[in-house]
């Protein structure tokens, strides 16, 4: 049982109205979409966006509806147990404003959010690049100061949200001969000359988002666009990504729980040899654990979040998160698969869907092998409780 205020009652039932209306109906139709570039569900996301379930991260002062960690996290929960997709779409736009909600000014984050509230509704967090994935410290990717400006020039790949961006959160190296340290962070409207979408991916799961590959030539942005300080653009994107992955960890448990409930509707029906499969004990044995998985996963979720809304110390606890959270989303939905059968493996079921969707989730913002880098090096570093 999940013990909600009243706010977060209300926005799990404006999220579940919403998503059984416009979201549900649509989501297997458009997973079989073949070309990549037309994946994102338009018309349904921008009903979403006047709801305002991209912008509750976004401050009041800068026209968002903020609000707490923890609310936060039970309303990526609940839009993730509609549609893992939908859900990511959400939680990208406000990934990407991370970076400048730490470093940046007051004024760049009205201006960050001004493209996100008066534009198509998306943003984009544009760090990977073909050769620097979990090794984010070589982006090859510059940034040249030429007067008043910065030239930017070099590409980026599996951007969420690439192709359909307002505004990017660029990274790129200002000095490369520093290494991550010589990483600055820039704000890019994707309508500025010499930005482009080079491709579409085509992938296995998360299909309803679109996924891209980024080319900046010769892209000038002013002086100002430049996220707080110049150097400090790798120290940005860690501390987005560490503030991110309970995020994660938390959709990845609606995932899971949604999972769960349709294998439970159907042992509860399927009869053999006379009985529900449901009354079996073997059966019995693999809802008790999926069901743990799910709450342990949740309080890991929830114990992330508070370290972090008491300014306590908070990585390697976020790392955690994600990992348990997404390894066991991924186990459940296997298992739900094998409780269902037949049935649960044909594409006509939600279930097969949110199998492929959910891997995803054990790869993007730090892989599971990063996030056990993280979790150790606290461990082994003697700053773990």
């Amino acid at each position: 049982m999940r013990l909600l205020t009243d706010e977060q009652k209300k926005w799990c039932e404006t999220i579940g109205e919403f998503c059984k209306k416009e979201i549900e109906p649509i989501m297997l139709e458009w997973d079989k979409v073949v070309d990549p570039s037309k994946a994102i569900p338009f018309d349904a996301y921008a009903k979403a966006f006047k709801l305002g379930l991209n912008t509750f991260e976004i401050p009041e002062y800068a026209g968002g509806n903020k609000v707490d960690l923890h609310t936060a996290a039970v309303m990526y929960e609940e839009m993730g147990y509609y549609d893992g997709n939908f859900a990511s779409v959400m939680q990208t736009t406000n990934l990407a404003l991370k970076p400048v909600l730490i470093g940046g000014s007051d004024e760049q984050i009205k201006y960050f959010a001004k493209h996100i509230l008066e534009g198509k509704g998306y943003a984009a967090f544009a760090l990977t690049e073909p050769q620097s994935g979990s090794d984010a410290g070589s982006v090859l990717t510059t940034a040249v100061k030429d007067g008043d400006e910065w030239v930017i020039n070099g590409e980026k790949c599996f951007i969420t949200n690439g192709g359909e961006a307002d505004i990017a959160c660029v990274f790129a190296a200002t000095d490369p001969s520093k290494g991550a340290k010589g990483l600055s962070a820039f704000m890019v409207p994707t309508t500025t000359p010499g930005f482009s979408v080079t491709k579409y991916e085509d992938k296995s799961g998360f299909r309803t988002i679109s996924t891209c590959s980024l080319k900046f030539e010769n892209v000038r942005v002013p002086a100002w666009n430049l996220v707080g300080e110049e150097g400090k653009g790798f120290t940005y994107a860690m501390k987005t990504l560490d503030k991110s992955r309970a995020c994660v960890g938390a959709l990845a448990v609606g995932i899971a729980r949604r999972a769960l409930d349709e294998a439970l509707a159907f042992i509860k029906e399927r009869v053999t040899f006379g009985k529900p499969v449901s009354t079996r004990q073997g059966i019995q044995w693999m809802v008790a654990e999926m069901a743990t998985k799910i709450e342990v996963s949740r309080q890991m979720v929830i114990h992330a979040n508070e370290l972090q809304k008491q300014g306590l110390p908070f990585s390697k606890e976020a790392a955690m998160a994600k990992l348990f959270a997404t390894e066991s989303a991924m186990e459940v939905c296997t298992d739900a698969i094998q409780l269902m059968g037949g049935k649960g493996y044909m594409k006509e079921d939600c279930v097969e869907k949110m199998w492929r969707d959910i891997k995803a989730y054990c790869i993007f913002e730090g892989t599971t092998q990063v996030q056990k880098i993280v979790i150790s090096g606290a461990v082994l570093s003697g700053k773990a409780n």
